[in-house]
């Protein structure tokens, strides 16, 4: 067994620090589905239909995926405060103008430049965690930046209705741009420059094509990318279509179903944490293997029970809930993996991490409400296709790499 990393902080950590990292962090995933329960009041206000309403959605993602692979790299360039401090200021701006939005055409062009500029917290939160800390330290901080990114897409719908109880679905928007500011001050003030100008890449675009190609050259770092991004496929696939299951199928209320998306929140929450308290004596591939496999087979059971016509709220409820909670330990580790193996170029590295978990992502939110609604199955069969790639991926290039390496 190989021994845990040490406890590695590589500068003095500034005091908030890791408070504002993580606010950054969460900004871009609550602003991906805030303003979901606002659908039909956006579509009546602007006088168009739901799919074109939809597509701001799509947009948003569209633009965090792309900004994740451009920022990152940039970042590398000309250090991570500047992109911060310029993506949080766009991305104040940008939620002023979605919530001034005169039409869906000006909606959906702001929300795809809004996804952009939110992906600067995402992917530089990432690098500087990498450039300031290693081993244990490092793992525990990633692990409060990716349970963050998964959770924060499941409870900001909750928020929006609350916003939306009070105020219209620009009020959303206007509660975004906000927190926007509020970031602005916050990186100013105790989020310094973590890479020095002697250590930034130098060279054009040519260069950083040339890094990010061999970043992907490493399998063991693209057998963990992948597991990561089909493990975020899977749970965007279950916060797709866990509403059609629980109200649709099994007919809860919409505060039962808050209950049980909340719980399963929860769940994943305290594996993360479980995740950054067992790094310190647990090397970090064991708990991912762990995660995985409670994962796995949680999914796998939910499937069985309901191809055998057993098909309960309490049991799919259970079985997702240790389906969230397997993932809540799997992803920061892969994250941990992902990063470290990448060190060399960390804006780089992270820009195609956070690119393929939601390119992977926005693929899957769509397929439940594709394969069909009447049962839970549809949801289900996602959730355990996207897992079991994620195995896949895990034995068939990180496992062989790592007993090279552990050999060596």
């Amino acid at each position: 067994m190989e021994p845990a990393h040490p406890d590695t902080t590589r500068t003095r950590e500034p005091r908030g620090l890791i408070p504002v990292l993580a606010a950054v962090t969460a900004v871009a995933p609550l602003a991906t589905d805030m303003y979901v329960p606002g659908f039909p009041r956006i579509a009546s206000d602007l006088g168009t239909s739901g799919a074109a309403v939809q597509l701001s959605l799509t947009g948003f993602l569209v633009g965090l995926a792309v900004g994740q692979i451009v920022l990152g790299p940039l970042s590398d360039r000309v250090g991570r405060r500047p992109v911060l401090l310029g993506g949080a200021i766009a991305f104040t701006l940008l939620s002023l103008a979605c919530a001034a939005a005169p039409s869906i055409v000006v909606l959906d062009a702001a929300r795809v430049l809004q996804g952009i500029a939110g992906a600067a917290g995402l992917v530089v939160a990432r690098a500087v965690v990498t450039d300031r800390f290693a081993g244990v330290a490092a793992a525990r901080r990633f692990s409060t930046l990716s349970v963050i990114v998964f959770v924060a897409p499941v409870v900001a719908p909750l928020a929006g209705a609350l916003v939306l109880a009070l105020g219209s679905w620009r009020a959303v928007f206007g509660v975004l741009a906000a927190f926007g500011a509020l970031l602005v001050a916050g990186v100013w003030a105790w989020v310094p420059e973590s890479l020095p100008a002697t250590d930034r890449s130098r060279g054009g675009l040519r260069k950083t094509v040339a890094a990010m190609a061999g970043l992907l050259r490493d399998r063991l770092l693209v057998g963990h990318l992948l597991a990561l991004a089909f493990g975020g496929a899977a749970l965007f696939g279950y916060i797709a279509g866990s509403a059609f299951v629980f109200q649709g199928v099994y007919g809860m209320s919409p505060t039962a179903y808050g209950l049980v998306f909340a719980s399963n929140a929860v769940g994943m929450l305290l594996a993360g944490a479980a995740f950054g308290r067992l790094a310190g004596s647990r090397p970090v591939p064991v708990l991912l293997a762990s995660g995985a496999a409670v994962a796995l087979a949680s999914a796998t059971v939910l499937v069985a029970l309901l191809l055998a016509g057993l098909d309960t709220p309490g049991g799919t409820w259970a079985c997702l809930f240790g389906t969230t909670a397997g993932l809540g330990m799997m992803l920061p580790a892969a994250v941990t993996t992902v990063q470290e193996r990448g060190r060399s170029a960390p804006g780089a590295t992270s820009g195609i991490l956070g690119g393929a978990q939601f390119v992977l992502g926005a693929a899957a939110a769509p397929l439940p409400g594709l394969l069909g609604v009447t049962t839970a199955f549809p949801t289900a069969a996602v959730v355990l296709g996207a897992l079991l790639l994620a195995v896949a991926a895990l034995a068939g290039l990180a496992r062989p790499w790592a007993r090279t390496a552990h050999r060596g």
